[in-house]
Order: structure tokens, then sequence, then C-alpha cells
């Protein structure tokens, strides 16, 4: 394993964990908070959705040689933001461990591979790339807001890929972290080294908290981490089985939800930084950067009331921009591979624009209408679905 390491997979794992906690783990805060959660158990909630994520995805990577990343659910952590006061916390805690076991039950039985096999490539790349879209532009966002720090950013990205194209990412976040020091946007005041120490909450369960919470937060982890987190690495050449990968985490998440896990599972955003060129030119070296993402989080489960708090020091605007230019050639590729097949490209385009429009109905995000709309149209455009309908009306 040791002749395989480099430095550009240690720095797509480590840039992976930054944008996971500097980005998608504000939402479990923003859950937290609002459902009047204590610090203490908002900490464990970090220590257990980390230690799960980082002990599933080194274990992962270093078994299939593959660049598995894992993380927690993102989509099912803004579900969360809604809907989590709704019953008392032992009963979410139920929810979590009913949404977790349906979903190792799929991964056991080998249900999510058939899942998978009835979506063509081209639609699932559709839908990827709709969620790429929506983070690269992004971008626009954080120009508006800084342009003094975004603009020599976006400049010095395009002089480093020609030149370095290995380093590019790490060195554009280097020009970030100094140009946001000299402009006074690093606030370390509140750094501290602090051990996290799990909690345990006895799961309680309701047929409330399973309706209201268990089966929407399976069915966007499912939708909205799973499906877009095995299409990533289908595009970037991996085979690896859904079966061991649905199965490991969603194990994790069972294991660790009474200590606060709502969901562990394939990453989709940052598993595209890892799995592209810029973590190693040779694929079968990239694993190295799912190990590193792994024990990256297994450290800031262990510390991770420091390393969060330094997290989320980095401005706003330079956490976007830098996952925004590190996802463009991901979003390429989705793109490349949705177009791809003529028959399918009209059902491929509908899936990029509804998951690409963030629109969320009922509770369930862009990427699951994206992906149902996508399926409604390739039934329909193929014959199948009005053939039925006109032998229907014959009858």
């Amino acid at each position: 394993m040791w002749k395989d390491v480099s430095l550009s997979a240690i720095v797509a794992g480590l840039i992976a964990v930054t944008i996971s906690y500097a980005g998608p783990a504000l939402i479990i805060f923003q859950a937290g908070n609002a459902a009047g959660l204590s610090q203490s158990v908002m900490a464990s909630w970090i220590w257990a959705v980390s230690i799960g994520s980082g002990v599933a995805g080194l274990w992962l990577s270093y078994r299939y040689k593959a660049p598995v990343i894992t993380a927690w659910s993102t989509p099912g952590a803004a579900l969360l933001l809604s809907c989590l006061g709704q019953v008392s916390f032992p009963e979410v805690i139920g929810a979590y461990c009913f949404a977790s076991f349906l979903i190792l039950v799929l991964g056991m039985t080998g249900g999510f591979d058939k899942i998978i096999s009835w979506i063509p490539k081209e639609i699932a790349a559709a839908m990827l790339a709709g969620i790429l879209f929506r983070f690269a532009s992004e971008t626009m966002t954080a120009l508006h807001d800084l342009p003094m720090l975004v603009v020599p950013m976006f400049l010095a990205f395009l002089v480093l890929r020609k030149l370095l194209p290995r380093y590019a990412i790490l060195l554009v976040l280097c020009v970030g972290v100094i140009i946001s020091a000299e402009m006074g946007l690093l606030h370390l005041g509140n750094v501290h080294l602090a051990v996290m120490q799990p909690v345990w909450t006895t799961p309680q369960f309701s047929l409330a908290g399973i309706i209201g919470i268990g089966l929407p937060l399976a069915m966007v982890t499912i939708t909205g981490q799973f499906v877009p987190g095995i299409a990533v690495m289908q595009n970037a050449g991996y085979e690896t089985a859904a079966k061991p990968m649905v199965s490991v985490t969603s194990l994790a998440a069972l294991l660790l939800a009474p200590f606060g896990a709502h969901g562990i599972n394939l990453a989709a955003i940052t598993a595209a930084i890892c799995t592209g060129r810029e973590s190693h030119e040779d694929p079968k070296k990239r694993y190295i950067a799912g190990i590193v993402a792994g024990a990256f989080y297994i450290v800031v489960g262990m510390v991770g009331g420091a390393l969060v708090a330094l997290f989320a020091a980095l401005p706003k605007a330079l956490v976007i921009t830098i996952a925004g230019l590190a996802l463009l050639g991901a979003l390429m590729n989705g793109l490349a591979v949705a177009m791809s097949n003529e028959q399918q490209r009209e059902s491929a385009l509908i899936t990029f624009v509804v998951t690409a429009s963030g629109v969320t109905l009922v509770g369930l995000g862009a990427p699951f209408w994206g992906l149902i709309a996508g399926m409604i149209a390739k039934w329909l455009l193929e014959g199948r679905g009005l053939s039925l309908v006109l032998a229907w009306k014959k009858s």
C-alpha cells in the first residue's frame, strides 16, 4: 500500500473531509439547534457520523482498492431541519435505526444492486451532473459576495491547471487561505482542543417516528446519496458492487444510531474529488484518497471540537469556490456520459434539469424527483408507456 501513497491523493482526501465539515456539517448544527438539542448530544452526533464514516470508508477503500468515500446523509440532515422536533429524541433515534436497518436489508439481499441495474447509466449520470451543477454554480454566488477573494482563486486555478494540474486544488486552497488572512476573514478565536464524548440514547420506536422520519430518511438517503455516489464511482471506471458498500455503511449507521448517527452512506459530491485525475493519474492508486479521508474522519471524530471549529473558521466563499472548482472535472464527465447515448439523451436531459432545479416536494429532494422524471420520460419516449395507455383505451 505504501508504494501507492501520493501527495495528490492525500490532498484529495483532506479536501473531501474539509468540504464535508465546512458545508454539510453545518446542516447538522442547524437541525440540532432548531430541535433544541444539548451541546453534549450535538457533540455525540458529530462523533458518531465521523467515526462511522471514517471506519467504513477506510476499510472499504483498503478492501476493494477503490476510492470509496463515505459520509453522512446530507439530504437526510436537510430533511431533519423540518421534522426533528416533531417527536421525542428517543423516537428520532428509533427512526434512525429503522432507516439504517431498511437500507441494510436492501444491501444484504442484493435488492440495491437490482435497483441500480434498472436505472440507465445515462440517467444516473445526468442526476449526478445536476447535483454537481448546483454546487459548481454556487461559485457565482461566492463571486458576488467576495470578488476580491474568488477572482484571484479562479485565475490561480486556471494557471495551475496548466502548470501543476495534480496539485492545483491544494495550491488554490492555499491562495484562498492567504488572501482570507490578509482580508481579516479568518476567525480562529473559537478553536480549542476538545475530545468529544459519545452520549447513548436508548431508541424508542413509534409509528409517527417511523412514518414521519424513518421512511423519508431512508428514501432520501438511497436516492440522494447512494445512487449518485455509485454513479460517481461508475463514471470514474470503478465497478465495485453496490452490495458491500451499502451493507457496510448502513451497518455502521445502525450501530451508531443510538449515539446520534442519522445515516452513513456513500458520498457523492466529495467522492467526485477523490475519484478524478486530481487525486492521481493512475486510477488504481486513487484508493489512497479514500483511506486518507477515512483516517481524517476518525481524527475529527476524536478531537472534533477543535477541527470543526477550524473548518468553520474558513470563509464560506472560500469553501464554496474550492468545492466548485474541484468538481468541474466530474461535472464535465457526468454530462458527457449523460449525453453519450442518443436514445437516452432526452430523458437524461430532463433528469438533469429537474435535479439542477433544486425542487423539493413532499419532503423529497431534487435528486429523487430528477430520477423519477427521467425514468418516466424514458418509459414514455421509448413507447412502452404509450403502448400500455393505447392498449388500455382499446380495452
